[in-house]
């Protein structure tokens, strides 16, 4: 975890296996904002890509959307989103946080219906839900 009293850029990832969400965030507002989604293919980034988010927003931390079962176990995804974790580490050398991130998606997806969209494929709502597990992980922090 990061130390409350100082400012913390958080760059915060929901993964998946041919998007992968990503949305920055700061602790002095507790508030985040979607980025663009980044492809995958079988969920294997472009690497260069997360790198040059880094270069640009250099986070202190990095969050990684943990989609763990219903009742808390882990799922064949929640085991793929820890590898992604591990290799954001010894990639960047950064910390990195994983996050229950349970609903997320279904939360994204109902913020974008009542918004009036319907093009869930373009990667739109991986971001927002890097957002709203971003401001989850927020939450608990104040």
């Amino acid at each position: 975890m990061h130390d409350n009293k100082k400012p913390a850029c958080i760059l915060a990832f929901d993964y998946g296996t041919q998007h992968i969400g990503v949305a920055i965030g700061q602790t002095i507002t507790h508030t985040a904002s979607p980025l663009a989604a980044i492809s995958a293919k079988d969920g294997v980034p472009n690497w260069d890509n997360i790198g040059a988010l880094i270069s640009e927003w250099k986070p202190d931390h990095l969050l990684v959307g943990l989609p763990l079962n219903m009742d808390g176990t882990a799922s064949d995804m929640s085991q793929r989103a820890e590898k992604f974790a591990r290799r954001l580490h010894g990639r960047f050398n950064l910390p990195v946080i994983t996050w229950d991130e349970r609903l997320s998606s279904f939360e994204a997806r109902g913020e974008l219906l009542a918004r009036g969209e319907r093009n869930f494929k373009s990667g739109g709502v991986d971001s927002l839900s890097a957002r709203l597990i971003l401001e989850s992980w927020f939450a608990t922090q104040i």
